[in-house]
């Protein structure tokens, strides 16, 4: 076994091997799946066991069915449930949510080689490999199938993973290496944790017989039975818990308001749209991405800090999920290009410094660079170094938010400000001097800094409104770069002849027109960053530019999540999906995909930690008196 020490947020790799083509963890001495035949011994332990295709097929409209797994390993029990209910549900916009932790993930080409013994699997194999996360610790939610299957997996310790995760399961895999190799995963407390995250009617399997799980297990409430296990083992065991079986469901009437079309409520509306909920998407302007959204280019990255703390967490998860959920709009919306975090002066040398030594991240998602080669991938002269992100990149939001609306369940009322929501028989009102009341069980603010005017409590929200100006540069000015470039300012490679720079960060103008002071400040602070950039005089020039509000919080983390007064009570139906600050386009997918979450009942995709750091409430200040 290779014995390597691996610091956060990185996490080790499963240490293989091959015999015979078989892979096996040279940690635990165990095989990944049995000699015989892998594919079919799951089918027999897991899928028949939890009579799943019978289950899938009964499903009601907008389920969601849920398994949870213990130990992902090679993938192949979820690609075999991938492939089972791709086969037996029926179309009627229910969801599969699989959801596993691994505490020695496989890397890529180890993962590749293994689903490779299954070509019948290759297509879903495919897919999985595309969007298989970095190896680094936490929770990672995988979009597939067309929003059909939602992978959850948790890089780290089960234990860990089922104190972390909001979800209850309609059947277990209980997998993973045999109990006398692997004892940590069989405690009696995995077994509690077992019993809190199910319910009636849920049921259960693994391969093992061994006496002391099928007694931990029926101490939890299950009803466990000795089975005929697969090949050569002679005995498996299954059971469930008592009780009817039931499924979340959003009843298929459900509908959903979205007050503000920017990025975060566009993607969420097709987020919602694609399982199968109806949306109303509302907005003052005439069409989708108008408002702060609607700048020609944004650069996609974040900042991360160089402690790894629930802040840099989030960031990290919102980076990992926004390059995924980008991918299908890849070369006409998404471009990524890469992204030079450059290390523009002596503070920010020292904080690289500072987060390099004290983390490490797979390479796949950053690594240092010297000027050099920061020179060579960005296309022009930089005179230091930095990091480089090689999948970041930047992003047409506008377009973009055009193409989300464009939805057969996504019912776009532009031109419309709300002036007030009222609850009205379970339902909520929301009120306009431009028609008719629109109804909705459920509403979402997302409407960037004009949030607080719509919410319906009594209180002070801690919001801040931001002015930021773009600036745009005619590309015969500048030595353009082919990849994204930040620093004290971004620079974005150009697109129709121009390239955008920005933005200024001004907390006292409300002025929405473009200034030739702030544009003069974007160009100054550029050249600074980079000099040689312009060519002679053309930093000088006239240039146009876009000004947009940010909507910014007092600890800088973005709001997501249903709202609560000033006393922690909650406000049924009515969320918050807003204060993503100058983020907002690498936050908005995760969080959009979180509140999506919420709003049909199915499994978080933040753990407990997260969830808690963007929740509503924390913005609420009761006035004095």
């Amino acid at each position: 076994m290779t014995d390597c020490t691996v610091h956060p947020p990185a996490i080790e790799p499963a240490d293989l091997v091959w015999r015979d083509g078989i892979p096996e963890s040279a940690r635990f001495g165990d095989v990944y799946f049995s000699r015989d035949n892998g594919l079919a011994e799951t089918r027999h332990v897991f899928l028949n066991h939890n009579n799943l295709p019978d289950r899938f097929r009964d499903l009601p409209p907008q389920g969601a069915f849920v398994i949870a797994e213990t130990g992902f390993g090679t993938g192949l029990n979820f690609l075999a449930a991938w492939q089972a209910w791709r086969k037996h549900r029926p179309d009627n916009g229910s969801v599969l949510h699989f959801i596993s932790a691994e505490r020695y993930p496989l890397t890529r080409n180890d993962l590749k080689r293994a689903l490779d013994l299954w070509p019948e699997l290759a297509p879903l194999a495919g897919d999985l490999l595309a969007h298989y996360p970095p190896l680094v610790r936490g929770t990672h939610r995988l979009v597939l199938d067309e929003g059909r299957v939602r992978l959850t997996l948790y890089f780290g310790d089960v234990l860990d993973a089922w104190k972390a995760l909001s979800f209850s399961a309609d059947a277990w895999f209980l997998d993973g290496f045999a109990p006398a190799l692997n004892p940590d995963m069989w405690l009696d407390q995995a077994m509690a944790l077992i019993r809190e995250h199910s319910r009636p009617g849920t049921t259960l399997a693994t391969f093992t017989a061994v006496g002391r799980i099928r007694r931990a297990l029926e101490s939890e409430g299950f009803e466990m039975r000795k089975s005929p296990g697969y090949g050569r083992k002679r005995d498996m065991i299954a059971g469930a818990l008592t009780g009817t079986a039931s499924s979340d469901s959003t009843n298929p009437s459900h509908t959903v308001a979205i007050i503000g079309a920017g990025i975060a409520g566009t993607l969420l509306a097709r987020n919602l749209a694609s399982r199968g909920v109806a949306v109303t998407l509302i907005d003052t302007e005439e069409y989708a991405g108008a408002a702060a959204s609607g700048n020609l280019q944004g650069a996609m990255y974040v900042k991360l800090g160089v402690e790894f703390n629930a802040q840099t967490e989030l960031a990290l998860s919102a980076l990992t999920f926004s390059q995924r959920a980008y991918e299908p709009y890849r070369d006409s919306f998404w471009h990524p290009t890469g992204l030079l975090q450059l290390a523009w002066n002596p503070q920010e040398q020292d904080r690289q410094a500072r987060f390099l030594d004290r983390n490490q991240y797979p390479e796949g998602l950053l690594y240092p660079v010297d000027a050099a080669t920061a020179s060579e991938l960005t296309g022009i002269p930089v005179t230091n170094g930095g990091l480089w992100f090689p999948n970041n990149g930047w992003l047409s939001p506008g377009s973009l938010c055009r193409e989300l609306v464009d939805h057969a369940l996504i019912d776009c009322r532009f031109g419309t400000r709300v002036d007030r929501l009222m609850p009205c028989n379970g339902k909520w009102h929301l009120s306009s001097c431009s028609g008719a009341d629109i109804i909705a069980n459920s509403v979402v603010i997302a409407a960037g800094h004009k949030s607080a005017e719509l919410i319906p409590l009594k209180g002070e929200y801690r919001f801040k409104a931001i002015r930021g100006q773009v600036t745009h540069i005619p590309e015969e000015t500048i030595r353009a770069p082919k990849a994204v470039i930040c620093g004290q300012k971004y620079l974005n490679p150009c697109q129709n002849g121009l390239a955008v720079t920005g933005a200024t960060f001004d907390l006292h103008s409300a002025d929405p027109s473009v200034t030739r002071e702030a544009n003069t400040e974007n160009l100054q602070k550029l050249g600074d960053m980079l000099p040689g950039l312009f060519a002679e005089d053309g930093s000088n020039r006239d240039f146009e530019g876009r000004v947009g509000f940010r909507c910014t919080t007092h600890d800088y983390q973005p709001v997501a999540g249903m709202m609560a007064d000033c006393n922690g009570q909650s406000l049924e139906g009515v969320y918050l999906l807003t204060g993503l600050g100058s983020k907002g386009l690498t936050y908005a997918p995760l969080l959009a995909e979180y509140v999506a979450d919420q709003l049909t009942g199915q499994p978080a995709c933040l753990p407990a930690t997260l969830a808690h750091s963007v929740r509503p409430d924390r913005m609420c200040r009761l006035r004095a008196g």
